[in-house]
């Protein structure tokens, strides 16, 4: 496994893998690998010949309060799950090298449709710089696919989006989430929670379940779905619920009903102490 610090040794060794007629997947992460990461690396490898793996701590999809300088980094034991998982290349360069004129003078990309609502209205300039992170990876790799986690869904949906508006070459890749056996979504900021806030986020889980076995039953009336979904998360002391919406699954519209042939999803977002979280389920395919 290759790890490359700087752009022009990453693209050398992608542009390599491409001459030689390999398939290359991009998986785009922030490090501090969980078992999450592990499975995008691992359908990266099915679906291509040589597949790469940024670890980036973005600075500019950090909003400021938010918890960059604390962000878990762990690069020895990230590049061990790496090699472990089969990862050809390793990309992990500095902010200096991805931003060499500084954050604030940098060119930014936004998807406004996408960009403004859920996280992106909590968050204001998280998706910009998540978009342009990418696209700059996008440039750097030329990846043929890049696979992303269903956990934050409205980022691939607007990735998606991108992709297309700016014809890109790359397919994009969404894989299931992966959660813990009790239900809770892997995320890298699981380390912070306390003990009892641990337990209260199940709730999110739990919510989720429930509207999803709600719409199974036949149930269509999205508000009285958002009401099944909100319920055992406002249920715990230990939560503060940001949003729970019901939407249309490629706008990410709020439904008024939902409907058997357009594609539902529910997403919820809440803070436990200081940690905030985020999960979804997809209410029809």
């Amino acid at each position: 496994m290759q790890v490359a610090v700087t752009i022009a040794a990453a693209r050398e060794a992608a542009l390599r893998a491409g001459k030689a007629g390999l398939r290359v997947g991009l998986v785009p992460t922030m490090g501090a690998l969980h078992p999450g990461h592990v499975a995008l690396i691992e359908e990266s490898r099915r679906l291509t010949d040589f597949t790469a793996v940024s670890i980036f701590v973005n600075p500019t999809q950090f909003g400021p309060g938010e918890d960059y300088d604390r962000y878990p980094r762990a690069l020895a034991e990230d590049l061990r799950a790496c090699e472990a998982a089969g990862a050809d290349l390793v990309f992990h360069p500095s902010a200096e090298e991805m931003y060499p004129r500084g954050t604030a003078a940098a060119t930014f990309v936004e998807v406004p449709a996408l960009s403004r609502v859920f996280e992106g209205a909590i968050r204001p300039t998280h998706f910009r710089g998540v978009a342009t992170v990418v696209l700059a990876l996008f440039e750097i790799l030329r990846p043929d696919v890049a696979v992303f986690g269903q956990k934050d869904f409205q980022q691939q949906a607007l990735l998606r989006r991108m992709t297309a508006d700016l014809h890109l070459a790359t397919t994009i890749v969404t894989h299931p989430i992966v959660r813990e056996p009790d239900g809770l979504a892997m995320s890298s900021r699981n380390v912070y929670l306390t003990p009892e806030q641990r337990r209260a986020a199940l709730s999110l889980h739990q919510g989720l379940e429930a509207a999803r076995l709600a719409v199974v039953a036949g149930e269509a009336d999205a508000d009285r779905v958002r009401r099944i979904l909100r319920a055992p998360i406002e249920s715990q002391k230990e939560a503060t619920l940001d949003y729970a919406e019901v939407v249309d699954a490629e706008t990410l519209g709020k439904l008024d009903h939902i409907e058997t042939g357009r594609s539902a999803v529910a997403l919820v977002a809440a803070r436990f102490g200081t940690t905030r979280l985020i999960d979804n389920v997809r209410l029809t395919e």
